[in-house]
């Protein structure tokens, strides 16, 4: 039979849950809203809507390259962040850099247990509080950017039109590192398909149509050949 105080903290924690849901329903439905108010703001009020189809290549583009995470990141990140910490999570992004580790960090300062509800409780303080440290940071940096920027010389600001190239270069170096045959592979199809007639709407998803093909074809091979 259960205690008084075994029964006051079931009651807690249902109620905590129960708030958590109410409270990340609405705030990631918010942010859902404004993520699409500019977008259609710009598109049927301002007119500048650029056509259905570089929205449709872009997005089959990207999903094609990282749609599968949609499905397996929230549940493989679940057992870990829990109810509350999965919505703050979601909401704030940087999980695996940032509220993972926090949360892990935060249990482990208190000394809970994996799984339990102090482990939740702790995780959700320790991804909570690197969330809003983060957002602060980004804040700052977004106000005050804009005041640094006008003070950099115009020679210098006109490199950072290679900005987003580097980091494209720095994500295929991230992923390449462990196989490089497949990064060399992923820039020989790129270079190809970048020079290729095909259609510019067409080249981002068919590049990774065929570098992902190829991968598959190579490690299928792979796995005969040891078997």
């Amino acid at each position: 039979m259960k205690t008084n105080t075994e029964m006051h903290m079931e009651a807690g924690m249902k109620a905590f849950h129960e708030k958590s849901h109410f409270w990340g329903r609405l705030t990631l439905s918010l942010v859902i809203i404004a993520s699409l108010a500019l977008p259609l703001y710009l598109s049927f009020i301002v007119g500048a809507h650029p056509g259905w189809g570089p929205i449709l290549s872009g997005f089959i583009g990207y999903a094609a390259f990282i749609g599968v995470l949609w499905f397996i990141e929230p549940v493989t990140y679940f057992p870990v962040l829990g109810i509350a910490g999965t919505y703050i999570a979601f909401l704030s992004g940087n999980i695996s850099n940032l509220c993972l580790p926090s949360s892990s960090a935060a249990q482990k300062a208190v000394g809970a247990e994996p799984g339990t509800e102090k482990a939740e409780i702790a995780g959700v303080l320790g991804i909570a509080s690197a969330s809003l440290t983060n957002t602060v940071v980004i804040l700052a940096t977004v106000v005050g950017g804009v005041y640094i920027i006008g003070l950099i010389p115009e020679s210098i600001q006109s490199s950072f039109s290679f900005v987003l190239p580097a980091i494209f270069g720095a994500v295929l170096g991230q992923f390449a590192f462990k196989t490089p045959m497949y990064g060399v592979l992923a820039m020989v199809l790129g270079i190809l398909i970048f020079f290729s007639p095909i259609p510019s709407l067409l080249k981002i998803l068919s590049c990774v149509i065929l570098t992902v093909a190829m991968i598959y074809y190579l490690e299928q091979r792979k796995e005969k050949k040891q078997s």
